[in-house]
């Protein structure tokens, strides 16, 4: 729902720029909820509680990461002390950080690509194509969602082991290439926001199967495509168990960042506070992807809304 005011481009070729920037203020002061509503101070006040309630974990790791070893069994307090850069160049040398990141970056962004990739393609046949089997097909794939991770992993390892590659980052990636949660995501989304009209409308105009699949389906599938590609990556991220198996902490020297911060919580005599540092170290680049790719996101997400 939407106020009856003129645009700012109308107000400036009616009555000037004066008139089209107060209209533009005037547009951009107002905030109406998706019930038609303004929002009110209840509404900032929730809003301003939630994201306390998100941001304190953080605020208290840094706080645990100021403290010396022999301060790390009493309370923090409220600020950061100066042992706070010099538990943090410990943690960054001790996990060596800059291979751990690098190793991080390419498994995420090359599993995040081929998860919406092959989830894409699939979610598309699924959705909107006719074959013998589609619906025996689809609950397979959902119902692989009910087995528990580590019922695979025995069998995992094994297959790894005898491909002789145990210990290295393939193993890790060729397990996470394509998953049945992105299967269901995207072909979800494909049948509700890509209408048969807009197919054989292409297929019409000569586009081939692929061709009709690149030029029409991917546009309309790149809302959810996006936020398939975030969950995966923030997912890979942070996978830990999988990559412990199959790799430890040290083999090869191509530890990941989760491996690379369980590191720290080794031996008999445990300095929480460069773990806590670690731990911060491993978050911060997640945290510089959510402020850059924000905006993006969320732009995504309502053009898909509005598509469909």
């Amino acid at each position: 729902m939407t106020q009856n005011l003129p645009s700012s481009a109308f107000a400036t070729q009616i009555a000037g720029k004066a008139a089209g920037r107060a209209v533009a203020r005037k547009h951009h002061k107002i905030v109406i909820t998706s019930e038609g509503r303004r929002a009110g101070w209840v509404s900032y006040a929730i809003m301003a509680l939630v994201i306390l309630i998100s941001v304190y974990p953080l605020y208290y790791t840094l706080q645990l990461a100021s403290l010396s070893v022999d301060e790390q069994h009493g309370f923090p307090g409220f600020g950061f002390s100066d042992q706070l850069a010099n538990n943090f160049s410990t943690a960054f040398s001790t996990m060596n950080f800059g291979t751990a990141l690098l190793n991080t970056l390419f498994v995420s962004i090359l599993v995040s690509l081929s998860v919406v990739a092959f989830s894409t393609l699939a979610g598309y046949s699924f959705a909107k194509l006719r074959f013998r089997g589609r619906n025996a097909l689809m609950v397979f794939v959902v119902g692989t969602m009910a087995i528990p991770a580590q019922l695979s992993a025995v069998p995992l390892y094994i297959v790894m082991s005898k491909l002789h590659l145990y210990g290295t980052l393939t193993a890790v990636i060729l397990p996470s290439l394509v998953t049945a949660f992105g299967v269901f995501w995207m072909t979800q989304y494909i049948d509700a926001a890509l209408p048969y009209e807009l197919i054989e409308a292409a297929r019409v105009d000569g586009c081939s199967m692929i061709g009709t699949f690149y030029h029409v389906a991917i546009p309309a599938a790149l809302p959810a495509a996006s936020l398939l590609a975030l969950f995966t990556f923030v997912a890979q991220w942070t996978n830990y168990y999988w990559p412990f198996l199959i790799i430890g902490t040290n083999a090869n020297n191509k530890p990941l960042l989760t491996l690379a911060v369980a590191g720290l919580a080794g031996g008999n005599q445990q300095n929480y506070p460069v773990f806590m540092a670690g731990v911060a170290l491993s978050a911060f680049p997640l945290i510089i992807l959510f402020f850059a790719a924000g905006k993006q996101l969320v732009a995504g997400i309502m053009a898909g809304a509005v598509k469909g």
